[in-house]
């Protein structure tokens, strides 16, 4: 008899998230005997927990189809709550819902701690003696997921659509900082990253030639402010002008960082940010050319905006889905599907899985021979791992009247079976 199915998702959303999740439901779907109703988690694990379950198989076809080209997390929506290991009373209301719904497999759609909540229900699961499927989908901007030797995964969903986000902006920013530098000679562009650079690295795929007055500082730069401010007046002294690309962790001093539930910095919503700090520090230390520097501050829209996402990182976004399915259908419990790159010029990869265990709060860093000897750049062995990522052309995404189209949900939810729960970690 086929088994139920809920996919959640956790953590911070990206342009090409949806389509893992079509992924799942339209791989799911060619296996009726497997699969039974198709539930999503609303808003993640806190969904599950409070038995809110929107029913996708009573989805339209066209509005799972218009996943691939919804970004963010608003068809099923997503959540910062996790599950710890002292939360029992949690962890058994999860496997009360699932036992209610019947529920055989579960998805959870993140990053390296959705990884470890994943982990956690299959094996509460297996203790309880429930007949459970557990399989994990990687997903997050910060490309952070699995090991510094890439061999767990090569690159996450999501990573290649905010790269391509930071090539663009880099190259617009080139035009305004280049035609405006008489009054304006240095522009500050903060990017996400709280510890690991890839975000911030990717500004280089702008200009991989190194014809732009361009210098990346990431949290792994380990450059003093000082540092910063003479490479930059360097800088000016040679071309007039500067970009500076910035990581959000890279260490300015007290910021008044606020923590979400995950104990992750949030320095979107910390009271000052690295980019203010640096236009203060570099206008009071004083420029060596006329005017002053600015600076700009990105914001969601890196993880967010639809028409910067990455034709290949949509494709295999929905493919890493595809695999879960694949995986959970075989019936083998606790695993992450992954991508990993095949050897060779011309880029090609593979869909495999690996242990739950292994992905479960891994934390890969930012290999230091990327790191250029200068600190404020990246090496062109990164260029060439990032390259293949952004894609050759834009995508298309569906338009009406002038709007872009994005697939909406009809608000039909599975009938409640349980007492209503409050989240164990809200509770006062």
């Amino acid at each position: 008899m086929p088994k139920n199915v809920i996919v959640a998702q956790s953590g911070g959303p990206s342009p090409v998230i949806n389509s893992s999740l079509r992924g799942v439901i339209e791989t799911c779907k060619t296996f009726p005997g497997a699969f039974g109703t198709l539930y999503g988690g609303w808003h993640g694990i806190e969904g599950v927990l409070r038995e809110e379950l929107l029913n996708l198989s009573a989805q339209d076809e066209e509005e799972i189809a218009l996943l691939r080209y919804t970004p963010a997390a608003g068809s099923i929506g997503t959540c910062r709550y996790k599950l710890k290991a002292s939360q029992n009373e949690d962890f058994e209301r999860v496997i009360e819902v699932m036992k209610a719904h019947d529920i055989g497999y579960f998805f959870y759609n993140g990053g390296n701690d959705s990884m470890d909540t994943a982990h956690k229900v299959a094996q509460m699961a297996h203790e309880r003696g429930l007949d459970l499927v557990a399989v994990g989908v990687p997903k997050t901007i910060d490309n952070d997921v699995g090991d510094s030797e890439f061999r767990l995964i090569d690159h996450t969903p999501g990573y290649g659509s905010v790269a391509r986000y930071w090539m663009s902006i880099v190259q617009n920013a080139n035009e305004e900082n280049g035609g405006s530098c008489p009054a304006d000679p240095v522009l500050v562009l903060q990017a996400m990253g709280r510890k690991i650079g890839f975000i911030p690295a990717a500004a280089r795929l702008a200009d991989p030639k190194r014809e732009m007055p361009l210098q990346i500082y990431m949290a792994e730069s380990k450059v003093t402010v000082e540092e910063l401010c003479d490479n930059v007046n360097d800088q000016l002294a040679r071309d007039g002008r500067c970009i500076i690309v910035v990581s959000e962790g890279f260490e300015v001093g007290e910021l008044g960082e606020t923590k979400d539930s995950f104990g992750h910095t949030q320095f979107s919503a910390s009271k000052t940010t690295v980019a203010q700090q640096l236009v203060t520090v570099l206008n009071e230390h004083g420029l060596p050319v006329p005017g002053k520097a600015r600076g700009q501050v990105m914001g969601t829209d890196q993880r967010m905006t639809a028409i910067y996402a990455s034709i290949p990182d949509l494709d295999e976004a929905y493919k890493v889905g595809q695999k879960a399915a694949l995986i959970a259908e075989s019936g083998e419990n606790g695993w992450m599907s992954t991508i990993l790159r095949e050897p060779g010029p011309i880029y090609t990869v593979r869909y495999d899985k690996v242990p739950l265990e292994k992905v479960a709060n891994s934390e890969r860093a930012f290999p230091k021979s990327w790191l250029a000897p200068n600190k404020c750049d990246v090496t062109d062995d990164f260029v060439r791992y990032a390259q293949p990522l952004v894609g050759e052309d834009w995508a298309s995404v569906p338009v009406v009247n002038g709007r872009q189209r994005f697939a909406r949900f009809k608000p039909i939810f599975a009938e409640k079976k349980l007492p209503e729960y409050t989240l164990q970690a809200l509770r006062k």
